[in-house]
């Protein structure tokens, strides 16, 4: 009998002029719970596609309990029990939550092969109980929230009684809360004899559950290590090569002018008496738990959506803006938080995407400049350094944090007096945050008003010149750079706040 459930020994895998994966090693054990960590592009998703059938590697071997295998496609490794749940959940949110766990592998009556409804809905009710979860299994899939939507993908892999579980990146998308109970059902599903592969970018989720932890770096087995036995600062080395000497870059901006201030801003069932000011130069942290009305608020700002009560003045002069499109021609740019859904459009390539907001400015009499557009886009490119081979490399190509400089980029086209950033960092990893960070210092330095919105208390820590704290729709503290604190910040999101009349 083997040591490992799973080995991988010397795997290569290339695609045209990419090594994705150059001589990588792994190793998991039974019910164990192992934590794969590396920067984005280091080939953790082309190991999964690996592991799952998807791709067969050009070089090395795999072997299951001992046994070697080469899968020709997924079923095989399903076969085999082996379950992927992706970051970005892959399912039909037209069809029910049974439909969707019973996917490619439905019960049927033997002799006319008709759906065993009644015992598929009792069996993925008793999966989803067993996971804590009282999710109807009739209900539409794109009714759920996010978290639910993971619990149902586990539930799929607990249907085809996989005994190998690969969750990647799945606490990206959720609250502190929802991330626990997804711990949970983890730690659960390893008592109960499934070994788990746990891929974050997050320290907090290897620390929580993981026993050993393996690092990729450019496509190459790095090391592995018991979490005991390496510091964070090692671990961040041997993600990205170098040392890290500081978490967040030394500001270099001063504070200017007043370019933006909301007084009394609300909105009906989502926000009330929202007042804060911004000024050139300055970054604005914006937190508080999840659901407080951060991004709501950000929204009326450009125009997405309204506000019914309040004004919005801009450099002095009261505004009311009704669409994105008059909030950048004001001088206001907006990066979203789901960058894939809302910021780029994955399938033109990084120069479009680019280029996207200037297009206008680009063509003269209906035809558009392609060298003048080529030049744009080729200098902020470098500007905010996306790594790339060229700018008609296509957006879906790259990893998080280049896609997120893209989507930064793109703001830089237009002629902006405040930008405002959601998430900005979210499931991208060590090094391309401090890049990202080193990138939102310079705007604040090129006298940018930045509005800062962030999950994250170190982030909001280290960039903000000042801090507006939000709980429930309203503001509850604002705090100068020098007297907030994680605690400060916290006492103020988890305060009552003072309804006013």
């Amino acid at each position: 009998m083997s040591e490992f459930v799973l080995e991988l020994r010397g795997i290569t895998k290339i695609f045209p002029g990419v090594k994705a994966l150059d001589d990588v090693h792994f190793q998991l054990k039974p019910g164990e719970i192992h934590a794969l960590m590396g920067e984005n592009g280091a080939g953790k998703s082309t190991f999964i596609k690996v592991i799952t059938g998807v791709h067969a590697p050009d070089a090395g071997e795999m072997y299951i309990n001992g046994e070697q295998v080469a899968f020709k496609n997924p079923n095989e490794a399903q076969d085999k029990g082996i379950a992927a749940i992706y970051q970005h959940v892959t399912n039909y949110p037209d069809l029910s939550v049974t439909e969707n766990i019973f996917m490619g592998h439905e019960k049927r009556t033997e002799r006319l092969k008709r759906l065993r409804w009644k015992e598929m809905h009792a069996e993925a009710k008793q999966i989803l109980q067993s996971l804590g979860s009282d999710i109807d299994p009739k209900t539409e899939m794109g009714a759920l929230s996010v978290a639910q939507q993971q619990i149902v993908e586990i539930a799929k892999a607990i249907s085809t009684n996989a005994k190998i579980i690969i969750m990647d990146e799945p606490t990206a998308a959720l609250t502190a809360r929802e991330s626990e109970e997804l711990y949970k059902i983890a730690e659960g599903l390893r008592d109960q004899g499934a070994s788990i592969i746990f891929i974050s970018h997050r320290f907090e989720d290897m620390y929580r559950l993981a026993s050993r932890v393996t690092v990729f770096r450019d496509s190459k087995y790095i090391g592995s290590w018991g979490v005991k036995d390496i510091s964070n600062e090692d671990l961040i080395v041997a993600m990205v090569g170098r040392k890290i000497t500081q978490a967040f870059p030394q500001r270099k901006s001063a504070v200017g002018e007043e370019v933006l201030r909301v007084e009394g801003l609300g909105r009906t069932g989502y926000f009330a008496d929202i007042s804060f000011s911004l000024h050139q130069g300055e970054i604005l942290g914006l937190t508080g738990l999840v659901g407080a009305g951060r991004t709501e608020v950000c929204q009326a700002l450009f125009g997405i959506e309204g506000f019914d009560k309040g004004s919005v003045y801009f450099k002095g002069k009261q505004v009311r803006i009704k669409s994105p499109l008059e909030a950048m021609e004001l001088g206001i740019g907006y990066l979203p938080e789901d960058r894939q859904l809302q910021g780029l459009v994955l399938d033109w390539g990084i120069g479009r995407n680019i280029t996207l907001p200037a297009l206008k400015r680009l063509a003269k009499k209906g035809w558009l400049n392609e060298k003048a557009e080529h030049e744009l886009a080729k200098m902020l490119a470098e500007k905010v350094d996306v790594k790339a081979n060229s700018i008609f490399d296509l957006a879906s190509s790259l990893s998080g944090g280049n896609q997120q400089k893209v989507a930064v980029a793109k703001l830089l086209t237009s002629n902006l007096d405040v930008i405002i950033l959601d998430e900005p960092t979210k499931g991208v990893d060590v090094g391309a945050k401090f890049a990202i960070y080193e990138i939102i210092n310079d705007l604040a330095a090129q006298g940018y008003g930045v509005i800062l919105i962030s999950s994250e208390m170190p982030e909001i820590l280290g960039l903000s010149d000042r801090i507006v704290v939000m709980r429930e729709g309203r503001v509850a503290k604002t705090l100068g750079k020098h007297e907030a604190t994680q605690e400060s910040i916290l006492e103020a999101a988890m305060m009552e706040v003072k309804q006013h009349a």
